[in-house]
This record gives structure tokens, C-alpha cells and sequence, in this order.
């Protein structure tokens, strides 16, 4: 594997949210959460990340128990901690405290060397006519590829 191998985007955070920055956490994961994450069978559309003392956590990340694991299941829906440099957890906690900003899970991916790896942004709410404007720039790009 030469590249990052993108395994579950977040189609629904590009439409909601304006994105401003973006980081690259590794997540602490048990075996069988790895082998399902392989699989595809993870969902990061409902989560979002939350800073508790200096920890940073994504909440309500669901990963699918793995079939063939035994009597050692995980539990679908837990807090997995990510794992991120201080310097990068306290500019994302100085950038949370502003109000209409949040952070939400992009993309889960594996790197080259083989970990899972969970790239979030810092992002702030679209209004009703932003997204409008997005739908309308997507449908004139539609037709113009259309038609050529």
C-alpha cells in the first residue's frame, strides 16, 4: 500500500459544515474493532469529537462487532480516544471555545504503516443558504459535464 487507503467518508460533514482546519489522529482500537473497521463496516456519519482534559474522544463512532471473533466482542458504540500531539490538542480546544465551532470525524482510513487513522476538522455550521448555494454549484457542474 503505497497511498492512504480512505475506507468510510463523511459525506454528510462537507455538506453541513464549513471545514477550517484538519488534523490526523490515530485512534486506540481493539483487535476485533481493526478487523471490522477492514471490513468497511464502520459508521462516522453521526459522530463527533469532544476535548475532555486534555484527551480528545469520538462519541457515537459505530463499528460493527466483528462476526468471527468468539466470546471477545467490543461493544458497537463506545468513546475511542484519539491520539494527537498536545501542541495539536490545545489549538483545537482554543479554537472550540469560540461559539458555532465543532469537531466532527472526516474521513477513517489506514496509513502506510498499517494503523487506524481518523482525520478530523474543526468546523463551523453551514446556514440554510450556503447549502443551497452548494446544491445549485453541484447541478450546474453536473450539466456542464453533461453536455460536454
Amino acid at each position: 500500500m503505497s497511498e492512504n487507503t480512505i475506507l468510510i467518508k463523511n459525506k454528510k460533514a462537507l455538506f453541513e459544515y464549513f471545514i477550517e482546519n484538519t488534523f490526523e489522529a490515530g485512534i486506540l482500537l481493539k483487535g476485533t474493532e481493526v478487523k471490522s473497521i477492514r471490513n468497511g463496516q464502520a459508521n462516522i456519519s453521526d459522530s463527533y469529537c469532544v476535548v475532555d482534559s486534555n484527551n480528545v474522544y469520538v462519541k457515537n463512532m459505530h463499528i460493527s462487532e466483528y462476526k468471527n471473533a468468539g466470546f471477545t466482542q467490543h461493544s458497537p458504540i463506545s468513546d475511542r480516544k484519539l491520539l494527537l500531539k498536545k501542541s495539536e490538542i490545545k489549538k483545537i480546544n482554543d479554537k472550540l471555545k469560540n461559539i458555532g465551532y465543532t469537531l466532527i470525524p472526516l474521513e477513517l482510513f489506514f496509513s502506510d504503516t498499517g494503523y487506524a487513522k481518523l482525520k478530523i476538522g474543526i468546523a463551523r455550521g453551514k446556514k440554510l443558504y450556503d447549502k443551497r448555494d452548494d446544491i445549485k454549484k453541484k447541478d450546474i457542474e453536473r450539466d456542464i459535464l453533461r453536455f460536454k
